[in-house]
């Protein structure tokens, strides 16, 4: 995945301003770069504060529309400029969701209410990252307004995936269909609109103080879209199984995400309407389920999560129980207490399923951060069985996925692209693999690029700060440009993980907090 000579596009330095939160300028950079031989403070076992800055960096890899003036990813151009053209919609903009040229609704309003979610809790503790956070966040959000610009109607997908499939070639470049696909009330989609609710709800937050005409814009559109996935319910892949599946079908059902959209709602409008529908419909939409997995499709655990906060940061009664599932969770991670059910590699690394498994490492990651938060504010601790487990230990275990991650594992490769001396160089992504269109002006052909694919060459173009699916449960990684569950990056693993680095960044050292830091 890594340049044929080995040196990074650039990356992005950053020199701002502590009150203005200007944004960062990007800079050429290679392996010997700065960040890699400042003195690192006490205890950091890495350079988050690096790691932040590439973290955000990825999206702007994964733009798709007209790319602005301030793109640091300048390997990447102009695409999808037609998007919504054959439905009379402007569907133009939004992100490509790993490493194909299709726009997936469903894993981008995910990833939108992630990075929302990091920046909400940790954002105060970013520094000059916050205003490149920001903007990856309103890059995702100004594509949903457009995708729910009409009543009852959210167009969810942008691309035909089998046909995008059969070939390799550029976004630039892309002639496959740019189908468009949508629900409506008379083929819903709950979990696809809930989690795009969500994702409104949880960025009118991020944007309530610096503008707030946009964040009510954001707030007023989550009602609506939330309005209509719970009045028509239905999976979306029910009446999209043959263009969503098996990309990103719906298989825990669409009832967690009406929970995590109105958790959201709750949380962004004060509104009791939406306490009550928590209250009411809580346990029918799996509230108390011991499902442990978090993710672009089960958001149970992250609901438990947030609506434990309302109970332990903010004394509400009512929401009690949501403490005890969280702590459900939490006990399932602890090896060795009772109720642990969580698989490690013999590295350490948190093991859910061997296709994109960093996914669950990295937003595991943010929630342990998170709820040690949570407890810390409480005064309280988790109770496994006769099991103490402080804040202290839970951030223990997520610094320690994240060290993994960065290159504490029995390779010593870091799985985020760009950071540290060693890390993929064949990434399962097609812009990357690809010449630039600086360096091959000429249209690359649908299945020209298979030759490219095929081949053991290092990827031409750096896609810094994408984090790919990861090792197996053995710990081994054959960085294998073919092999999409192990070398694919996607916007949802790095989402979660922008917030453990800013904390992480920030607990080492690395970031000072600015005197009464705004969201905005």
């Amino acid at each position: 995945m890594a340049c044929a000579n080995f040196s990074f596009t650039f990356l992005v330095l950053c020199s701002c301003f502590a009150t203005s939160f200007i944004a960062c300028h990007g800079f050429p950079v290679h392996h010997n770069n700065p960040f890699h031989h400042r003195r690192h403070p006490r205890f950091a076992s890495h350079n988050y504060r690096d790691a932040l800055t590439k973290s955000i960096l990825f999206f702007e890899g994964q733009r798709s529309g007209k790319l602005p003036s301030s793109q640091r990813m300048t390997w990447r151009r102009d695409s999808g400029l037609t998007d919504g053209s054959t439905m009379h919609v402007d569907l133009v903009g939004g992100y490509y969701d790993a490493g194909d040229n299709v726009k997936f609704g469903f894993p981008m309003a995910f990833t939108t209410t992630m990075l929302s979610w990091s920046v909400l809790e940790f954002g105060g503790l970013m520094k000059g990252e916050l205003q490149n956070a920001r903007e990856a966040i309103r890059w995702a959000t100004d594509y949903l307004l457009k995708a729910t610009a009409h009543t009852d109607t959210i167009y969810v997908q942008v691309g035909n995936a089998n046909k995008d499939h059969a070939c390799w070639e550029r976004p630039e470049d892309m002639d496959t269909p740019r189908s468009v696909f949508k629900v409506d009330k008379h083929s819903p989609g709950s979990d696809v609109a809930a989690e795009t609710a969500a994702a409104l709800a949880a960025a009118s937050l991020v944007f309530r103080r610096c503008d707030p005409t946009y964040a009510k814009l954001l707030v007023r559109r989550a009602i609506r879209v939330f309005q209509f996935a719970d009045k028509y319910r239905g999976a979306y892949s029910n009446g999209l199984k043959r263009f969503v599946c098996p990309f990103y079908c719906s298989y825990s059902g669409y009832e967690d995400e009406l929970l995590w959209g109105a958790a959201w709602l709750h949380k962004a409008t004060k509104n009791p309407t939406y306490l009550n529908y928590i209250q009411v419909n809580g346990q029918n939409l799996g509230a108390a389920q011991f499902d442990n997995t978090f993710g672009w499709d089960n958001k149970h655990v992250g609901a438990r999560i947030l609506l434990s906060k309302a109970f332990l940061v903010q004394k509400l009664q009512s929401l009690h129980d949501y403490k005890g599932h969280a702590d459900n969770f939490i006990c399932s991670l602890i090896p060795g207490a009772p109720f642990s059910s969580a698989q490690y590699t013999p590295g350490g690394l948190l093991f859910k399923m061997s296709d994109s498994n960093m996914q669950y490492v990295t937003s595991t990651s943010f929630l342990l951060l998170t709820y040690a938060k949570y407890l810390t504010s409480a005064r309280t601790v988790v109770n496994c069985g006769g099991t103490v487990v402080t804040p202290k230990r839970l951030r223990t275990i997520a610094k320690k996925q994240v060290d993994y991650l960065l290159g504490d594992n029995p390779l010593k490769m870091s799985y985020m692209v760009g950071y540290g001396p060693r890390y993929p160089q064949r990434i399962h992504h097609r812009g990357s693999s690809l010449p630039s269109i600086a360096t091959h002006p000429g249209k690359i052909q649908c299945t020209s690029g298979f030759s490219v694919m095929n081949s053991q060459s290092p990827n031409p173009n750096v896609l810094v700060g994408a984090i790919v699916g990861g090792p197996d449960e053995h710990d081994r990684f054959p960085d294998e440009r073919s092999d999409y569950e192990q070398s694919e990056p996607a916007t949802y693993i790095n989402a979660p993980l922008v917030g453990a680095l800013a904390y992480l960044a920030h607990s080492s050292g690395q970031l000072e907090v600015l005197a009464a830091s705004p969201i905005c």
